[in-house]
């Protein structure tokens, strides 16, 4: 085999980030009675909400935000949009949604499918992600992806954040790995593919929204399934 370790990032490539935040979200719209609170439109809620999410994550990749200000202040940012300026509300909407959206299960299409290829084959998985530890590993709990990672590299546990080349050479001290028989397989162009590029990686963009982009990947993909054909 070309490739021993295969490195996967977890959100928005194997975890459905976007629908499971969604359903979280729109609990959490009900339960505090936000339309009370004058947001009466869910769909506009949300919208502002990953507005201020991408921004504060991007922010946070760059070392300008801390942890806990990521988690409460897109919350804060959101309900100011809709002029309530309750920073007790912001906080405790933090802390309600950190506690559901681990707990959800929805996975893109053929994700154990190509998990359970991958490990007949006898490939190392890992997975190398910029979310936080306690989150993470409750996401691989409750959609039942624990059993099939070897490592589970965090930000927060490594110290360091994709893109850097940091934090893939704390994946290759813990795993073993040598970069000549590792890919990286993620979503994301700035964190997954450069990240890959800089730590000197094969790479595959799993470009699941079929987005437009000059990047030249060593391969792309537009859905899970089709990894059996590189592997």
């Amino acid at each position: 085999m070309k490739y021993s370790h295969l490195f996967f990032d977890l959100d928005h490539t194997l975890w459905d980030f976007e629908a499971n935040s969604r359903l979280t979200l729109q609990e959490l719209f009900l339960q505090l009675d936000l339309p009370a609170k004058g947001i009466k439109d869910f769909d506009s809620f949300h919208q502002k909400y990953l507005y201020h999410n991408d921004r504060l994550w991007e922010r946070y990749r760059k070392g300008f935000v801390k942890q806990d200000e990521l988690r409460w202040k897109r919350m804060w940012l959101t309900l100011l949009d809709f002029k309530i300026g309750d920073e007790k509300l912001a906080r405790e909407m933090a802390r309600l949604f950190l506690a559901g959206l681990p707990t959800r299960n929805l996975l893109f299409p053929g994700t154990l499918e190509l998990l359970d290829y991958l490990r007949s084959k006898n490939y190392q998985l890992h997975l190398i992600t910029n979310g936080f530890e306690d989150v993470q590993h409750s996401k691989l709990k409750y959609s039942g992806l624990s059993p099939y990672f070897g490592e589970v590299i965090t930000s927060e546990g490594s110290n360091s954040l994709k893109p850097n080349k940091e934090i893939f050479d704390f994946a290759f001290r813990k795993t073993g790995a040598v970069p000549e028989k590792s890919i990286m397989i993620g979503d994301s162009i700035e964190a997954d593919m450069e990240g890959a590029k800089n730590a000197g990686i094969d790479h595959i963009f799993v470009n699941h929204m079929a987005v437009k982009t000059d990047f030249r990947a060593t391969h792309t993909v537009y859905s899970l399934p089709e990894l059996h054909t590189i592997f």
